[in-house]
């Protein structure tokens, strides 16, 4: 059963350090949404793990060692950018954030702020609303750099919603 704690840098980091022990060849993982903003320290914890990765087979290889781990951990597993209903922009990986750690075969990654918060404007609860405001004033990040990111979003729901979302946020970028 997942857990409803908390989950720190260092437990998701001391996680990775089990699992990578087991792979036998790189990987390349992408911390998304909260979780890469508790990695990147823009929140001190995260209530449950999001990582994507650039190919299935990749994917299937975490899934398999995962489920050999006892972990307790509720992690969702996203495949080549496309992430709580959203495909990010084709670069999303190359504009990842690296996170240097004593890692064997995980090439570990944090999303970039910009696309974390494109990537939340989907669905824009209050969490995200709060994420969002930390990306934007930690990464300096302005209007003209949101707007044209989340241009290049496609949004697998209704695209109008995302498109209000998208306002309400680039309103919350004219507040000084």
């Amino acid at each position: 059963m997942p857990s409803k704690k908390e989950i720190s840098r260092k437990e998701l980091l001391d996680l990775l350090e089990v699992v990578d022990k087991e792979f036998d060849r790189p990987i390349d993982i992408t911390a998304v949404g909260g979780t890469a903003m508790t990695l990147l320290y823009l929140k001190s914890s995260t209530i449950d793990v999001d990582f994507d990765f650039r190919s299935d087979d990749d994917r299937k290889r975490f899934e398999k060692v995962l489920k050999g781990i006892p972990h307790g951990f509720r992690i969702d597993r996203f495949c080549g950018g496309f992430i709580f209903f959203q495909q990010l922009p084709a670069d999303y990986f190359e504009k990842s954030i690296s996170i240097p750690h004593r890692f064997r075969s995980i090439r570990l990654y944090a999303l970039h702020p910009l696309d974390i918060v494109v990537s939340k404007i989907g669905r824009l609860d209050e969490r995200d609303v709060e994420d969002i405001e930390s990306c934007i004033k930690e990464y300096k990040l302005e209007k003209s750099q949101v707007k044209k990111r989340a241009k290049s979003v496609r949004y697998a729901g209704h695209e109008e919603n995302y498109g209000i979302n998208l306002q309400y946020v680039l309103r919350m970028l004219n507040k000084p």
